[in-house]
């Protein structure tokens, strides 16, 4: 071969490179194609199952799948004779005796009813329920029982074709009743080493390194001269934290989305400067592709594999809200110096996340039960939570259920809410309970089991009579991934925590219809009491902080660093969520990509990709922990209990406010038409009173019309000052 030939051949390996890189992108677009027909099949098999008709064996020939597939989006399709699922449904729809597993028609499942537990009587501003209330099992059935047999058929909620996974059985079961062998969350024995950190504001230039203020010439701001001009002035930094400006949006029109403009700035080319391939405890290789809270990880390009620096958003931490880089540097070192008084090895890591998680390590027992770790589940069992034990609740109360003029917007806020949660929680392997075995329980034994750390596989009756916010989850399609259904007679099966189940059959004001179709339940232990205690301990010293300190700069840092001790608790209690991985990365234009990679953009040098990875063998994988806080933290938004001592002294939440006034639930706040009468003592899950715009107020149809509206009721409730 001669040059000639030789260049001409490359010339051609440059136009494949080019077609291959097309041709990669239109499979990744016809996948997404795919999984949207596929997607819109899945809804048109669910929507066939409410014709009586209906059979699986016709719908899967014309849908291309098998007839277990179609039984599988569809239960109700089973291939069962028309006579007996008319049998089935009429035993459906009459109320189940107490004493369940007798003889079923073919193909019902085995459920059992769970008690209705003792509660107050109702409320005033509430009709009164159907049957006076009742404590024994053998009564339940009048307490909840449905409108007469002459009226309509009770709705149904449609679940969609995201039908939640159960607990299989036979030998395949027996993985959901383990722990992953060898995998045990233990006490470190080593302590992090800190990183030399400095605090930049992108826009004005200014850097905060150690104590002085430098102004810095960024140039076009991207990475690579952000870094030039950093270590130019701090050699040595290992992070960099921006505290204003975001220039990864620079340029963001120019892209189809937010993270295509991220992953492009991300991936700015520099010759002194190459992505960073990763080592160490504390770094990922690659970097982290989010819209709006990025993590840049670079290495000299003379030397990839020595150490890096990462360019860190200052919203992982908290909100700067305008602060400039002293006052961050500030909030920084008073975060570390408060979480300093309670832990002696307390080191700041990169994200909340991480730190968080690491502070709980050095509270694992080194005596007792547990000293030798925590066991971590096994990864069906953990895949299981995954699925079925959503976050927090996030819910618009749209009109008939709320006036379209509403009154007023009153805004509640429950401060530090999920560290009044870590006191219990679940630990060790689970139980499996069977419908069967709950039914065989006593009543004391099934309440008992319902008020331990447990997770529960239950179909769901919304009483006749009711007229406030749904209590239970019910799994949807979409973005939302959940509703609360709270239409009488209404009839959902879904998975639970036992703090809210034990809140719909003893609230205040009927019990809801709870039938047991099997479940987890735990051993109640204490694994995040003495982390909660101490990050609780943290935020009250900064909370004071923020309102004595004599120095205004002082105050608002003492304040952001509460709010980063908030972040802690709540990025860590996440990461032991343990969800699949999402890993990104780039691979050089013309290499062959990983397999089940999603492309997220390239330019003229590499191709940036992400993919899920599934579970890791995380030794720190507690998603039982993360799923029985947040179930208490739902229940929370509906009646929380203020106690002094033993004694109960008030109450709170969406069911002690008037039916109808109701208009948002956000995670760890409502929003109603007006005030309450809530307490406010400054304590962790107490309601604050946060904003209150005066009325009348158009009803938001969107959330972002919502949070529009809430951030004018907060200024509102500034301007006036007005006490809670």
């Amino acid at each position: 071969m001669d040059r000639k030939t030789y260049t001409a051949e490359l010339a051609g390996l440059r136009e494949l490179r080019t077609g291959i890189a097309a041709a990669e992108k239109q499979v990744a677009a016809a996948q997404k194609e795919l999984d949207k027909l596929t997607a819109q099949r899945s809804r048109r098999v669910a929507g066939l199952a409410g014709y009586e008709g209906a059979q699986a064996p016709a719908i899967a020939k014309a849908s291309g799948l098998s007839v277990g597939d179609v039984v599988r989006i569809a239960p109700l399709l089973d291939p069962t004779p028309a006579a007996v699922r008319a049998v089935k449904a009429e035993d459906q729809a009459a109320p189940a005796p107490v004493e369940a597993p007798k003889a079923e028609p073919v193909a019902a499942s085995v459920s059992a009813v769970a008690p209705a537990l003792a509660r107050p009587a109702a409320v005033a501003e509430q009709p009164a329920p159907v049957a006076a209330s009742v404590a024994s099992v053998a009564s339940v059935e009048s307490a909840v029982s449905v409108a007469p047999v002459a009226a309509p058929a009770r709705p149904v909620v449609e679940a969609g074709p995201r039908e939640l996974p159960t607990l299989p059985e036979g030998p395949a079961g027996a993985r959901f009743e383990a722990v992953t062998t060898g995998l045990l969350s233990k006490r470190p024995n080593f302590v992090q080493q800190a990183r030399s950190t400095v605090f930049l504001d992108a826009t004005t230039g200014d850097l905060a390194v150690r104590d002085r203020v430098v102004r810095l010439d960024l140039g076009a701001r991207t990475p690579g001269e952000i870094l030039d001009a950093v270590l130019a002035t701090a050699p040595g930094t290992e992070r960099i934290y921006l505290t204003a400006g975001a220039p990864w949006h620079d340029g963001a029109e120019r892209y189809s989305t937010l993270k295509d403009a991220v992953a492009a700035w991300l991936n700015t080319p520099s010759e002194r400067w190459t992505t960073a391939v990763g080592s160490g405890r504390d770094k990922l290789a690659g970097h982290f592709v989010h819209q709006r809270q990025p993590v840049g990880r670079y290495a000299p390009a003379a030397a990839p594999d020595s150490a890096g620096t990462e360019i860190r958003s200052m919203g992982e931490w908290f909100d700067p809200d305008g602060a400039d880089v002293v006052t961050c540097r500030q909030a920084f070192t008073l975060l570390w110096q408060a979480l300093r008084r309670h832990w002696d090895d307390a080191v700041l890591m990169g994200s909340p996340s991480q730190t968080g998680r690491d502070l709980w390590s050095r509270t694992v027992p080194t005596t007792g039960k547990w000293a030798g770790g925590y066991p971590v589940l096994s990864e069906e069992l953990r895949g299981l939570l995954h699925a079925t034990g959503g976050q927090g609740r996030t819910e618009l109360i749209l009109p008939p259920r709320v006036p379209e003029q509403l009154p007023a917007l009153v805004e509640y806020d429950r401060t530090f809410a999920y560290a009044k949660h870590l006191w219990k929680s679940p630990v060790g392997t689970p139980r499996r309970i069977t419908a069967a075995a709950f039914a065989a329980m006593s009543e004391a034994e099934q309440t008992k089991a319902l008020m331990s750390c447990s997770h529960w596989n239950i179909r769901v009756t919304v009483p006749a009579g009711w007229n406030h916010v749904g209590l239970l989850p019910a799994p949807v399609t979409g973005d939302r991934a959940w509703t609360y259904p709270s239409e009488p007679g209404a009839t959902f099966t879904t998975w639970a925590g036992g703090a809210e189940i034990h809140l719909a059959l003893s609230n205040h004001l009927m019990p809801w219809r709870i039938e047991i179709l099997g479940g987890l339940l735990f051993e109640d232990g204490k694994p995040l009491d003495e982390w909660g205690k101490r990050l609780k301990a943290a935020w009250a010293d900064l909370t004071n902080l923020s309102k004595l300190h004599a120095d205004e700069r002082q105050r608002q840092a003492a304040y952001l660093a509460s709010r980063a001790v908030r972040s802690v608790l709540l990025f860590g209690l996440g990461g032991f969520a343990q969800r699949p991985r999402l890993v990104s990365g780039t691979t050089p234009i013309g290499e062959a990509l990983p397999a089940g990679v999603e492309i997220l953009g390239q330019d003229s040098e590499v191709v940036t990709w992400q993919r899920q990875a599934g579970f890791s063998r995380d030794p720190y994988a507690h998603p039982e922990w993360a799923a029985y806080v947040w179930s208490g933290a739902r229940a929370a938004l509906l009646d929380m209990k203020y106690r002094q001592g033993k004694d109960i002294i008030a109450h709170a939440g969406a069911l002690h406010a008037k039916p109808g006034t109701v208009v948002y639930f956000g995670t760890d706040g409502i929003a109603l038409t007006e005030r309450q009468p809530w307490p406010y003592r400054g304590e962790p899950g107490d309601y604050l009173l946060k904003g209150h715009l005066t009325g009348p107020v158009e009803h938001p149809t969107s959330q972002e019309q919502y949070l529009k509206l809430r951030g004018l009721g907060r200024a509102e409730l500034a301007r006036t000052g007005a006490d809670q």
